[in-house]
């Protein structure tokens, strides 16, 4: 782990500091207190028309501190890991949340993480061979019909190493490598013009590219855009719709993953409220959240509350049995805390609050 401006990371943060913050931030009450230390390094090129268009890369180092108190949350965050900086977002929080109640932490004690995925990173290779990946995406695209005019090739990479410690006495640290690449290509034939784009990625390092190498998401991609300047306009009116495995997903999320949140369910603003047991989609339909599948965007060894993901089914066969849940509002809601894919929902990251 690379040190920050200050010369910290949240390797430099040891337990007996963690243990601290963590009596500063329940001094003032509350039920529960917890850390996350983020160090987030992350890089992007964009190749088009055969010149590198923009080239960024980016740092954010921090720590976000949580009380919660009943229903109650309080939050702080800094980018100093300083001790004077951290036991100031300690107490901010704790002030926030303050409540009558007084719960010692409990002692913090490192868990052993199991791992779903290496962390490599695509940022290991250096700048002259992430170059040649976009490179060989915009050769391949231009070589498969002459009807292509034009391509647009990024290659993105991230690597966040996370630390999360709270007052049940949970540590649990992880390296979080993520990359993706993406081709645009654009078709144009007699007056018109259009695009296609293909792209994949994961928690993984080069050797993603040892099977699906960038040619082939440029050849797709160039295969949409020659095959859409045939396409005949949309028939207007009602007719089948058959979603494929993949992108579809995220129309899942929006219409029913949000519905599925348990803090809106608790509130009684989701139309799933209080439905559990019951059927709420057509027979045959399952839903399931679920962070442990190796190497994909979503896959986690632990999420943002140290939780370990695994299998959460959210309908069965039509039938409602579950909603995604923290461990805030599965305390309230009397369930079970799931660790989410991605660990969405739980807290703001120090980087993004």
């Amino acid at each position: 782990m690379v040190a920050d401006e200050r010369g910290r990371t949240p390797a430099d943060v040891d337990i007996a500091e963690m243990e601290r913050l963590l009596s500063l931030a329940l001094d003032r009450g509350g039920g529960f207190a917890d850390l996350y230390f983020e160090h987030h390094r992350t890089s992007s090129i964009l190749l088009e028309e055969g010149i590198i268009r923009t080239a960024s890369a980016g740092l954010t180092c921090g720590l976000g501190v949580r009380v919660v108190a009943g229903d109650r949350t309080g939050y702080a965050y800094t980018d100093d890991l300083s001790w004077p900086a951290m036991a100031r977002a300690a107490q901010t929080a704790a002030h926030i949340a303050s409540d009558t109640r007084a719960v010692a932490p409990q002692a913090v004690t490192p868990s052993p993480v199991e791992r779903r995925y290496a962390p490599a990173a695509i940022g290991a290779l250096g700048l002259t061979e992430r170059i040649a990946l976009v490179e060989r995406a915009e050769r391949a695209a231009h070589a498969y019909d002459p009807r292509i005019e034009k391509v647009v090739a990024t290659l993105a990479d991230e690597v966040k190493h996370v630390r999360i410690a709270n007052s049940a006495g949970v540590l649990a640290e992880d390296v979080q490598p993520l990359f993706s690449i993406r081709v645009s290509a654009i078709a144009a034939e007699h007056g018109v013009r259009r695009e296609g784009t293909a792209g994949g990625g994961g928690r993984l390092g080069p050797e993603f590219f040892e099977e699906r190498p960038p040619e082939h998401f440029a050849r797709e991609a160039a295969r949409m855009a020659v095959t859409l300047l045939g396409a005949k306009e949309a028939p207007a009116g009602p007719m089948p719709v058959v979603l494929a495995p993949g992108w579809p997903g995220i129309l899942l999320h929006e219409a029913v993953g949000h519905g599925l949140e348990g803090d809106f369910n608790r509130k009684g603003t989701s139309a799933f409220s209080g439905r559990i047991g019951e059927r709420v989609a057509a027979a045959g339909v399952s839903v399931v959240d679920d962070g442990s599948i190796p190497d994909r965007r979503g896959s986690l060894n632990v999420d943002d509350e140290g939780q370990v993901p695994g299998r959460t089914v959210l309908i069965e066969d039509g039938i409602l049995r579950g909603y995604l849940q923290d461990r805030l509002n599965s305390g309230l809601m009397g369930m079970r805390p799931r660790a989410t894919a991605a660990g969405r929902g739980t807290r703001p990251s120090p980087s993004r609050a």
